[in-house]
């Protein structure tokens, strides 16, 4: 799966390519490399059409990015391989050897805002927190960052490969679930919540796969996985159980002038983007907590402990991952591409907050504003230009990219705050406008 020739997702094996297409394109490619007398690793890529009829490409004399899906499915260091080619060693396998096993899914973490049309996202990582990998948990990390190293915007967007593998497609497709949602970074935008919305969208789990899938299934940008009852459900029984432990640590805290009351009975609201409210009742047991939420109970198995950014633990039998954030009133929770914030409230707190103002967000229509890091290519109006709603205004280059920026609505320009050969922060003013 690609975005702008750019590739997200890769799998190996290739759930559109037939084991007999398979053998004949592996024939083809091998043919190639014989003809031009080539010793080495190397990549020969092909384009499919519908019909599965394959025609030659291109060729690569080196490995690929996503070279981990086929070393995770074959058990072959392709690196080694290739270096001990270069020092003359003959392979210690033929081709009968190489064998596929099982399936393995590749997602690209890139340091770009899915919610913004992917544009780039720089700074430095605050927090930077890998899931837990290894070949046991089929679960592997290819990266080259660490918490506080800068992003910055001369290089390429990638911060990391995150590889699972599994017995079928769906448990690879299930690792890399829980995977993204416990990869945990702060301090830039990354592309996590849309791939996990992609692991979950129903036609590519069906593998109805093409280079156009994010333009098609998301034609008007990405705004986030949809939020079922069952990800609501979730995310309210995972806010009062990190609130509950919260609470009960504060009751242990000596010489306090107010005891606080115990959390184990007490009836708690529980609020969702102000959009959705149950109550719940939490008590504790050997390995979490039961909890009613509303009329419903539930059974939380979880080791969680304040400070951790991640909860990981079981509902009623069911892995859950979820990342959390501390906010001045409660939390913000992300899990499978959706992102709610939440608030644990006694009852009468509750029915006051409907007494509470809402914020109003400033103008900014008369500026445009630079939404990513960067350096001005080039700029297309002047002062005094009239300009309609789509027009080109400037064109800003970030992590080898060029992005346009373009007139949300009719209007004069009255000022030019920047020129070419600029570099601008994100949220920089570029014209203003009458």
């Amino acid at each position: 799966i690609q975005r702008r020739h750019q590739k997200v997702i890769e799998e190996a094996p290739s759930p559109f390519v037939t084991p007999e297409m398979r053998a004949e394109m592996g024939a083809q490619a091998v043919a190639l490399a014989r003809a031009v007398d080539y010793h080495s690793a190397g990549t020969v890529e092909f384009i499919v059409d519908k019909d599965r009829h394959f025609y030659f490409l291109e060729m690569n004399t080196r490995l690929q990015v996503e070279h981990p899906v086929t070393e995770m499915i074959t058990g072959l260091d392709l690196v080694e391989w290739m270096i001990r080619i270069a020092a003359g060693e003959p392979l210690a396998f033929d081709q009968e050897q190489v064998r596929i096993d099982g399936w393995a899914m590749e997602t690209r973490i890139y340091a770009e805002d899915p919610f913004r049309n992917f544009l780039p996202s720089i700074g430095r990582l605050v927090r930077y927190r890998e899931p837990a990998a290894g070949p046991e948990l089929g679960v592997r990390v290819d990266t080259g960052v660490r918490e506080g190293a800068e992003i910055t915007m001369f290089y390429d967007p990638m911060i990391a490969k995150l590889v699972t593998w599994g017995q079928n497609r769906d448990e690879a497709i299930g690792r890399m679930t829980h995977a993204l949602d416990a990869y945990y970074i702060r301090g830039i935008s990354q592309n996590i919540p849309f791939l996990s919305a992609v692991m979950e969208n129903p036609r590519f789990q069906e593998g109805r796969l093409s280079t156009n899938f994010i333009a098609e299934e998301y034609p008007d940008g990405f705004s986030g996985a949809p939020l079922t009852e069952e990800k609501v459900r979730t995310l309210m029984l995972v806010g009062a159980f990190i609130d509950a432990v919260e609470r009960s640590r504060e009751t242990r805290l000596p010489g306090q002038v107010i005891e606080p009351k115990p959390v184990a009975g007490r009836r708690f609201v529980v609020m969702l983007d102000d959009e959705r409210r149950a109550e719940t009742v939490i008590m504790p047991s050997e390995e979490g907590a039961r909890v009613m939420l509303d009329d419903a109970r539930h059974e939380i198995r979880s080791g969680w402990t304040p400070m951790d950014p991640v909860f990981s633990g079981e509902i009623d039998g069911h892995p859950v991952t979820v990342e959390i954030d501390a906010l001045t009133l409660g939390w913000r929770l992300s899990t499978r591409g959706v992102q709610r914030d939440i608030l644990v409230l006694v009852p009468r707190v509750a029915e006051l907050m409907a007494f509470m103002p809402e914020k109003t967000e400033a103008d900014s229509g008369r500026q445009l504003l630079c939404p990513m890091p960067g350096v001005v290519v080039s700029i297309a109006v002047g002062e005094g230009d009239e300009v309609k709603a789509g027009q080109p205004l400037a064109v800003v280059e970030a992590m080898k990219m060029e992005n346009i920026l373009r007139a949300e609505r009719d209007a004069t320009v009255k000022k030019i705050h920047v020129a070419p050969g600029e570099s601008l922060a994100v949220d920089q003013v570029i014209m203003e406008f009458e």
